[in-house]
């Protein structure tokens, strides 16, 4: 992409996923992700029906009466962009590819952390981790962190979910909260590190599709190419068994990954590149109060 083509695109990118991180999404997100952390804040005389375990037993021995330790809500976050950036994004049946969708929606998911004082940090994965850019507040920190969104190339083709969900797990020692955007085309098993993934961190998925890649259509022959593995082949569409094959491979493909979150407890949305993302964002939200 020329840099003045991606300088457009991050400035259409930036004024619309801002207005709806302002205008829509600031309160759902806030009570969706604030308050599932709890930081010390001071301590104070026991009181009746008080928790015994918050007793802070040094100060009790030091003024000879107990106190109790105060907690509060954290209202800081960390959020982690988990951007699967393999070449199955560029599929697009219709005027928006999946990498599109997939750049809007964390733009938008990164506009509202930065308006609720978080941090926000991005990992980039194929079937490797492509890039790790960590969490950082402030404008500049979120323009840098789109332009990457926008133009970020690879070098991997494929998708390894499993590799990437264990380097986030092993390199934000912080509770965070993550958002693994993918169309979770991958052949390997990833349902594990999920569950590990989300006993440390909050994980939500975003699964990006295009209804086009759901089903064949019978066109009679087709020429069709594997964008990860580059392999290429003539399918003939018009026959059934052809179609019924891959109507059972996409339906396994789904049934591992709703399994996979099932096990995990990942919240999860599917999202169309025909689909409102906007709408099923604050559904998500809606589902965490």
């Amino acid at each position: 992409m020329e840099t003045t083509d991606l300088l457009k695109k991050v400035r259409y990118i930036e004024i619309k996923a801002r207005g709806l991180s302002r205008n829509i999404f600031a309160g759902e997100y806030h009570s969706a992700f604030k308050g599932r952390g709890m930081a010390f804040s001071e301590v104070r005389e026991y009181q009746y029906g008080d928790d015994l375990r918050d007793i802070d037993w040094n100060v009790t021995a030091r003024y000879s009466r107990p106190y109790v330790k105060v907690f509060e809500e954290e209202r800081e976050l960390t959020v982690m962009l988990m951007i699967d950036a393999s070449e199955s994004l560029g599929f697009g049946s219709q005027s928006v590819q999946k990498r599109d969708m997939v750049a809007e929606i964390a733009a938008t998911l990164a506009f509202s952390a930065i308006q609720n004082n978080d941090k926000i940090g991005v990992i980039f994965f194929t079937d490797r981790v492509e890039k790790f850019i960590p969490p950082k507040k402030g404008r500049k920190h979120i323009l840098y962190i789109i332009r990457e969104i926008l133009g970020f190339e690879p070098e991997g083709n494929g998708t390894d979910i499993n590799l990437a969900v264990r380097h986030m797990t092993n390199a934000i020692k912080k509770r965070c909260t993550t958002f693994l955007i993918s169309d979770f085309i991958d052949a390997n098993e990833y349902s594990k590190a999920l569950q590990i993934a989300n006993r440390k961190h909050d994980v939500v998925a975003i699964q990006v599709y295009d209804k086009l890649s759901t089903e064949l259509q019978p066109i009679g022959l087709m020429k069709v190419r594997d964008p990860e593995t580059g392999e290429e082949r003539w399918i003939n569409t018009s026959s059934k068994k052809v179609r019924q094959a891959y109507r059972t491979w996409w339906s396994g493909l789904r049934s591992k990954m709703d399994t996979a979150f099932r096990q995990s407890g990942v919240d999860s949305i599917s999202v169309s590149t025909e689909s409102d993302y906007v709408k099923l964002l604050l559904q998500l939200f809606q589902q965490r109060k």
